[in-house]
């Protein structure tokens, strides 16, 4: 049972030894708890326990039987349609790291919203996290503190992209984007729109075409661009971002 529960468990990883270089657990041995030839001891069976969330119980029961599964996102009314895109994300369609992104703001209409990004992993599941802009925030006497600022979201494989939910703190402001890899000469580029699940306004937008550029740069470069977020006019954009928006084109 425990064989059959650790390879369940082990299916969304790209290998198995990746996986135990990140448990910190030899390959030979794991592959004896897979095939069920052995067991663990009780302080490596808290490591794999902790690593994907489940308890214990893994030894004697049926993985399908417990409640592993956490956030409504993976019920099982929604696993198969919602939850599975989640864990199916590789790094070679969504890399892991800084991404510099940029957008027609919902309120500005003539400037352009430019913000860094961190995509992250944790176990099979992939992650953003971010902060809007100090500029941003106080050109509409917003506070500026961290908590207020801060954004997170997950991000999903889509058929030919993917789409991240993200939301501030209390889900007080909340967007969904979708990104699909422009070809270029990196392939470092994704392009799409973001959309925010508000009223329509006769001032503002609710949508808007949105570039992401992953930036695969030393972090003093990455901490240079940081400080070049906020509101940017369309002429100080980076070429490329300004090609994909296509400010002139209605968005269909």
């Amino acid at each position: 049972m425990f064989g059959r529960n650790l390879r369940s468990l082990c299916a969304p990883y790209r290998s198995v030894s990746d996986l135990c270089r990140k448990l910190g657990i030899n390959r030979t041995q794991f592959n004896r708890y897979l095939s069920g030839e052995s067991f663990p001891r009780p302080d490596v069976l808290h490591l794999i326990c902790r690593f994907f969330d489940v308890d214990a119980r893994i030894l004697l029961e049926p993985l399908e039987s417990l409640d592993t599964r956490p956030g409504v996102l993976n019920h099982p009314f929604l696993a198969d349609n919602v939850g599975s895109g989640m864990q199916t994300l590789t790094e070679e369609a969504f890399p892991s790291g800084f991404y510099r992104f940029s957008r027609k703001s919902f309120v500005e209409n003539n400037l352009i919203i430019v913000g860094l990004v961190y995509i992250f992993r944790d176990g099979p599941y992939t992650f953003l996290r971010g902060y809007e802009p100090r500029q941003a925030m106080s050109t509409h006497g917003l506070p500026t503190n961290g908590p207020l600022r801060e954004f997170r979201g997950y991000v999903s494989a889509q058929e030919d992209g993917v789409s991240i939910n993200v939301a501030h703190r209390y889900n007080m402001a909340a967007s969904f984007n979708y990104l699909g890899r422009v070809a270029a000469f990196n392939n470092g580029f994704w392009a799409g729109y973001a959309a925010r699940p508000t009223r329509e306004t006769l001032h503002g937008r609710v949508v808007a075409r949105m570039v992401y550029e992953h930036l695969d740069a030393p972090l003093h470069d990455i901490i240079t661009i940081a400080r070049q977020t906020g509101y940017v006019k369309p002429e100080d954009l980076p070429e490329f971002h300004l090609r994909q928006l296509m400010l002139d084109t209605p968005l269909t």
